[in-house]
């Protein structure tokens, strides 16, 4: 499956979700309405209230917990004794961390997570959790930096960059509040047992532990009902969350075409004695099926039932088919006297060489059908053009960018604009809104870094300042987002890449401040959104051509693929940056599969003259962003030898 059949396989998950859930809530319904039946003689008025009181406390307890979720990714890493890791950190393995996860964000095209470590857990475990990639988090244990080294260590990171490509992260926060309601009821009758058992033994009279009595079994009563929500929960959990693994691991191989990297990773989570079980964490189970391997340990006929992963020898398998259960129990004997030391093992490693970033004038063609299958599937290519992004921002840039004081200054610099007069402008609006300090900084960042900054530097420049700007009070970048708004639109003649790449930062920021509101599935179909598509086509049509003729053409072209039966007209767009301001929303709410047809369509629109500069290949992937579609580097070291596009 491509990108945008997963986006469309978890909108049907999403969907199953809700009916399993809303089984579950009949099965809990049931049972409390049986017990009320038996207690108040066959009353119809305490099934009533019964039914009532049940339906209330789930559904208040499912909303409770979403609610405590609203923080995101950030929330979930919290809950669970997650530490952030410092953007400037000089522990090895954190700082080896940190740079795989960056690579990864880079070479699949998304802002760059917050990165975790749980330091109190000695299992191999990894999670990544958000609403969507703005706010996503990855953290692993303290087990895994110490034992994977860095291709295992990027085998597991990979896979949880899948599952925040494949919108699993939504579904699974969802899973973590629903299941919360229906277990409600067993959480509310073991909190009353406990106070039965204390008023128990601190009544004297018969009349006062009669009523700690009745209050004991009437708990009792509840956690035998509990149980029913608690059956049907981890039952739901295994039920959406096997696939989805599986796929992950598929996705994981795809992107670093080294599955020697993720089977190493498992076979050390079966190998060594903590495997991947969270032990310190009591919350383990709620967060399971989050996890990268089997946190809570489950095993015999329980797993079959209620594991949320496939079993170990089997992921292996899918990797290493000759791999059997005797190899596993052979390392498990071997590294019992001599664990394994992650970065030990990269000392062994060898450093691939890579070819250097494209000139930046350079023009290759470009096919719509493969750009479309590219979005999300981030391949060994891409993580090998990340290596070379990494490696030509130079570490002064990349410090920078991890640099909380001066990321601000360093992402405004990337904006200003070349010509001296509207860049004048751009630095009196920054020393007015964020002072003049910051204004001094901004010129001699674009003046001694990015002035001359290559244009496929731009974008990955941006998203590694991502971590350390959204961890800035609301205020602070509710005035970033108005400056970068201020320099986008200084003379009103803005380029488009500068006016995407300011819209590109506001939306991923603004989403970072309320990631709830903005994480759904989208279900409108391209028929009912003509208008919003014209407008898109018009401007990626007239940036890609010189002449109106020419663009008119394009245009028509990419309306052909998405609308075959509408008849549209070109029309020059006199404020391309005004009209676009308009479309965003709504095109953001297309269906997966239409979002596939509207990229192919503006691919086609702005490359239909046979060549892309690589100026417009990274507009190209900024708009592609904007409508949360990742899309890893398009040009590589190819240039010149690409076919002429295809339509």
């Amino acid at each position: 499956m491509n990108f945008f059949e997963r986006q469309a396989a978890a909108r049907r998950a999403s969907v199953r979700l809700v009916v399993l859930f809303a089984l579950a809530v009949v099965a809990v319904v049931l049972a409390v309405d049986a017990m009320a039946w038996v207690v108040s003689g066959g009353s119809g008025g305490a099934l009533v209230v019964a039914t009532v009181l049940t339906l209330a406390t789930i559904g208040l307890g499912s909303l409770y917990r979403l609610a405590s979720l609203g923080g995101g990714g950030e929330a979930i890493a919290a809950q669970l004794g997650g530490t952030p890791v410092a953007a400037d950190t000089t522990d090895p393995e954190l700082r080896r961390l940190r740079n795989v996860v960056e690579e990864v964000a880079i070479a699949s095209g998304v802002p760059v997570p917050g990165v975790y470590v749980l330091d109190h857990e000695a299992g191999i475990n990894a999670f990544a959790a958000g609403h969507a990639a703005a706010d996503a988090v990855v953290a692993v244990t303290r087990g895994a930096l110490e034992r994977l080294n860095r291709d295992e260590l990027q085998g597991v990171v990979a896979h949880e960059f899948a599952h925040i490509l494949n919108g699993d992260m939504r579904l699974n926060l969802r899973l973590v509040g629903v299941l919360f309601g229906i277990s409600m009821l067993g959480l509310i009758g073991r909190h009353v047992l406990d106070f039965g058992r204390v008023g128990l033994q601190g009544r004297g009279h018969r009349r006062g532990a009669g009523v700690a009595v009745g209050v004991m079994v009437a708990a009792a009563a509840m956690i035998a009902i509990g149980w029913v929500g608690l059956l049907f929960a981890r039952l739901i959990r295994a039920g959406v969350s096997r696939q989805r693994e599986r796929l992950a691991d598929a996705s994981a191989v795809q992107f670093t075409r080294q599955p020697a990297g993720l089977a190493g990773a498992l076979k050390k989570i079966g190998g060594l004695p903590d495997g991947s079980v969270l032990a310190s964490t009591g919350d383990a189970e709620e967060v399971s099926h989050m996890l990268f391997g089997d946190g809570l340990g489950f095993g015999g006929r329980m797993a079959e039932w209620f594991a949320t992963h496939p079993p170990l020898v089997e992921r292996i398998q899918a990797l290493e088919p000759s791999f059997s259960d005797r190899q596993l129990a052979l390392l498990s004997r071997r590294w019992k006297d001599q664990p394994p030391h992650g970065l030990e093992e990269d000392l062994h490693l060898g450093l691939a060489t890579h070819d250097p970033l494209p000139p930046a004038h350079a023009e290759r063609g470009i096919v719509a059908g493969q750009v479309s299958a590219h979005v999300g599937n981030p391949d060994e290519d891409d993580h090998h053009r990340a290596d070379v992004v990494m490696g030509e921002l130079g570490e002064p840039l990349r410090a920078l960018a991890r640099d909380r004081d001066r990321a601000i200054a360093l992402v405004l610099g990337v904006l200003v604009d070349p010509r001296t007069d509207v860049a004048q402008r751009q630095l009196f609006g920054i020393a007015a809104r964020l002072g003049e300090a910051v204004a001094t900084d901004v010129r001699g960042l674009y003046e001694r870094h990015l002035a001359h900054l290559h244009p496929m530097l731009r974008l990955p420049l941006v998203e590694l300042s991502f971590p350390v700007l959204r961890r800035r009070p609301r205020p602070q970048l509710e005035l970033l987002l108005d400056t970068v708004e201020a320099m986008s639109t200084a003379d009103g003649e803005v380029s488009l890449f500068e006016y995407c790449l300011g819209r590109l930062l506001t939306v991923q920021l603004r989403e970072s401040l309320a990631p709830a509101r903005y994480a759904s599935f989208g279900r409108r179909k391209p028929g009912t959104l003509v208008d919003e598509i014209t407008v898109l086509l018009t401007v990626a049509a007239h940036a890609g051509h010189a002449d109106e003729v020419s663009a008119r053409h394009a245009f028509l072209a990419g309306m052909q693929h998405i609308l075959p039966h509408h008849q549209a007209r070109y029309r020059a767009p006199a404020q391309p940056v005004q009209a676009l301001e308009q479309v965003w929303p709504s095109l953001d709410l297309l269906h997966p599969m239409a979002k596939k047809l509207l990229v192919e369509a503006v691919t086609i629109a702005a490359s239909h003259d046979g060549r892309v500069s690589v100026a417009e290949a990274e507009l190209l992937r900024t708009i592609c962003a904007i409508l949360h579609c990742p899309l890893p580097p398009l040009l590589g070291a190819a240039y010149g030898q690409a076919d002429r596009i295809r339509h």
